[in-house]
């Protein structure tokens, strides 16, 4: 096993959170977990189809950054990992499960599935195969903000962009090119490296010369921190303070959140890449039991109110199953539409 990084130190004493924002995180965290495993079930039962990329043990980066933001005002890239990310971004849990079997009342009318996931009332501004392909158009839309704002006169032009992608996706050009511009503009957008230490099966510290993703910022002169994608309250924190300097029109941020999946690269992938010892040492660092300890050590919440936010959760996850299984499927006669924008 390669030696792992120090996770960076984080005082919970910061975190300045009370009741209903720990269980608003708790809820969000245990709603994308439930979710990616009645996929998994799913998937194994015939019902999904193609490649499935499930984001268990990544929670906390999805919660903490999404929900530092102004939902359905700001905007969300994402990767082919990206069912929890529209879910954080307020894409109802019906409209996910429905893409994912390819039914038309899918958030993507069905026309997506698992990689593509999209949905303009929400400002989720796709899910994308390619490795780094949602970087351009992450980067389109901090522009289009600032544009709109500083060269149009529109005050209330202030969104700011969230940009999700993998450790393997730092070695693209995209991302350079990306980076550059961003920081030469000013553009209001965080740029969220997901670090899970692997690039499907490709180990990060075998793929980069530089295995510390966020101190690329340095050479764009942009802010750059590495935080603990185990931790929501620490990403939350970091992702706060970058919104808020997108905001007030001071930049980007390069944020590489060190995080695992707690499944393989995607369900057809029998994960035996990694080493009994590896997932030994992040298993235990479930985000979701790490924040529940948190709440309830602090008395911000009792096992009795976390335990039925979990069974309110499962309620939903099974109701969005019996919706998808319900919904028709795309008509035929439907083929072309959406290939280009039009409207309803």
């Amino acid at each position: 096993m390669v030696q792992e990084r120090t996770l960076p130190y984080f005082d919970t004493a910061t975190a300045q959170i009370d009741k209903s924002e720990g269980l608003r995180l708790y809820e969000d965290m245990v709603l994308g977990r439930f979710f990616e495993d009645k996929c998994a079930e799913m998937y194994y039962r015939g019902k999904m189809f193609g490649f499935v990329h499930l984001y268990n043990g990544q929670e906390a980066v999805s919660t903490g950054v999404i929900k530092s933001l102004r939902q359905d005002e700001d905007y969300v890239c994402s990767t082919y990992r990206d069912h929890v990310h529209a879910l954080s971004a307020g894409v109802p849990a019906r409209e996910v499960m429905a893409e994912l079997f390819g039914k038309a009342t899918g958030c993507s009318k069905g026309r997506g599935g698992s990689m593509h996931m999209f949905s303009s009332e929400h400002n989720l501004l796709g899910g994308y195969a390619f490795v780094a392909e949602g970087i351009p158009v992450a980067t389109g839309a901090a522009f289009q903000s600032k544009y709109r704002r500083e060269t149009m006169g529109d005050a209330n032009a202030d969104q700011v962009t969230a940009c999700f992608f993998g450790d393997g996706a730092c070695n693209n050009g995209q991302f350079y090119e990306c980076l550059n511009m961003a920081a030469l503009w000013k553009l209001p957008i965080l740029y969220v490296v997901e670090n899970n230490k692997w690039a499907i099966g490709m180990a990060h510290e075998r793929a980069t010369s530089e295995p510390e993703i966020f101190k690329k910022a340095a050479a764009f002169g942009m802010a750059g921190y590495e935080v603990d994608g185990m931790d929501v309250l620490a990403v939350r924190q970091v992702a706060q303070e970058a919104v808020a300097r997108a905001r007030a029109g001071e930049g980007p941020t390069l944020i590489e959140a060190l995080t695992y999946r707690f499944r393989g690269h995607s369900l057809a992938d029998p994960d035996e890449l990694r080493t009994k010892e590896e997932k030994e040492f992040w298993f235990p660092r479930d985000p979701i039991k790490k924040l529940g300890a948190y709440l309830t050590e602090l008395n911000l919440a009792t096992e009795e109110e976390l335990k039925a936010i979990e069974q309110k959760i499962q309620a939903v996850v099974d109701d969005a199953v019996e919706f998808a299984q319900s919904s028709p499927e795309p008509d035929p006669s439907e083929l072309h539409r959406f290939v280009f924008a039009e409207d309803e």
